[in-house]
């Protein structure tokens, strides 16, 4: 039986920011409807690959492929279609300052269903409000907002357009038990309709039950790529994973 393609694909990929390289020579495959953890030290790059794997950073060597197509050659369409079928939740949440939360939330729709009314918009927005458990006023700015409460509209404008493949950093930082206890529910439920996952944190037992594969980041190169059974069958793969994360 043949081997299904990588939905993603980092071929020796490398970036540096200010003359500092970040990551060096990464090869990792993320395959469609898996969940991947992306675990290691404060510093080492997690977030750096995350983000190169989303298409937000460009790599200045190796190509990121997305079904087997280099992302930088897309053309203005297929990036288009690249960002609707992805979704990031950024670890500050990058929420647009000059913006109120409910054009926020608005943009993505206009962007990516340019034929939605405004009836549409809004009965879509109030779903995924609803379903983080956001509870006030959409017209006020990010400002206003506790860091939690920002957490939380950075991950309804993830899943405002439904996509199909999530981007996590440390999403449940922030939050209050009860509010990261929704949002783990709801990214269970992403994965369990076929969604590919790819997140961050520092959490191992998270990263333990909640990943098909953990792969390790240090110092900008991969030092570890398990499965989730090599994790619970080998203590000392997961000691070290556990170690790794906590330095």
């Amino acid at each position: 039986m043949d081997k299904p393609l990588p939905l993603i694909e980092l071929c020796n990929v490398g970036f540096s920011a200010q003359e500092n390289r970040i990551v060096e020579d990464i090869s990792v495959k993320f395959t469609e409807g898996t969940a991947t953890a992306l675990a290691g030290p404060s510093g080492g790059g997690k977030s750096t690959v995350l983000k190169l794997a989303a298409g937000i950073l460009v790599p200045d060597r190796g190509e990121v492929r997305y079904r087997d197509q280099n992302i930088a050659a897309f053309t203005r369409g297929q990036n288009l279609d690249f960002r609707k079928e992805t979704a990031v939740v950024f670890q500050d949440s990058a929420l647009w300052a000059n913006q109120t939360l409910y054009q926020t939330l608005e943009l993505p729709l206009h962007i990516h269903y340019p034929l939605m009314s405004a009836k549409e918009r809004e009965q879509r927005i109030r779903e995924v409000v609803s379903a983080v458990g956001y509870r006030r006023d959409l017209a006020v700015r990010p400002a206003l907002l506790s860091m939690g409460e920002q957490k939380l509209i950075g991950f309804a404008r993830a899943m405002v357009c439904r996509p199909a493949i999530l981007f996590l950093d440390e999403w449940l930082e922030s939050l209050d038990d009860e509010a990261a206890r929704r949002l783990l529910s709801l990214v269970r439920r992403f994965k369990s309709e076929g969604s590919t996952l790819v997140f961050i944190s520092h959490d191992f037992d998270l990263v333990s039950n909640l990943s098909d594969r953990v792969i390790m980041i240090a110092g900008g190169k991969i030092s570890a790529n398990v499965t989730r059974e090599e994790l619970i069958r080998n203590k000392n793969v997961a000691g070290l994973i556990e170690e790794g994360m906590n330095e």
